[in-house]
């Protein structure tokens, strides 16, 4: 029975520290900096549309544009796909730089 425990507590531990790790993968600093070239099309202080729409409060919104849950995957693929006039940026940016925007992004 102990046996049992302990091996649920370190369960319990690396499940913790796998999301931890996942949590900070992004560089919110870095995505900013990166952020100043979305910021032509998009603002990132409001939810004001500019030429895609305003960005705060992203990831706290019911969905996106496209009608679906703004996650990170959701997040990454509008990113990596573009669409409605946005460019996509699967080649453009490495999937650093993409973690650090959405890391970014989700300050917002």
């Amino acid at each position: 029975m102990n046996q049992m425990r302990i091996w649920a507590i370190c369960g319990t531990l690396l499940a913790g520290s796998t999301a931890t790790m996942a949590a900070d993968k992004g560089d919110p600093a870095k995505g900013k900096d990166l952020f100043e070239q979305c910021g032509v099309c998009h603002n990132a202080d409001s939810t004001e549309k500019k030429m895609g729409p305003g960005l705060k409060g992203l990831f706290k919104k019911d969905k996106l544009s496209n009608d679906k849950k703004p996650t990170e995957a959701n997040v990454r693929a509008k990113i990596d796909e573009g669409g409605n006039g946005m460019p996509p940026y699967k080649d453009m940016l490495s999937d650093q730089e993409k973690d650090d925007l959405i890391a970014y992004l989700k300050t917002l």
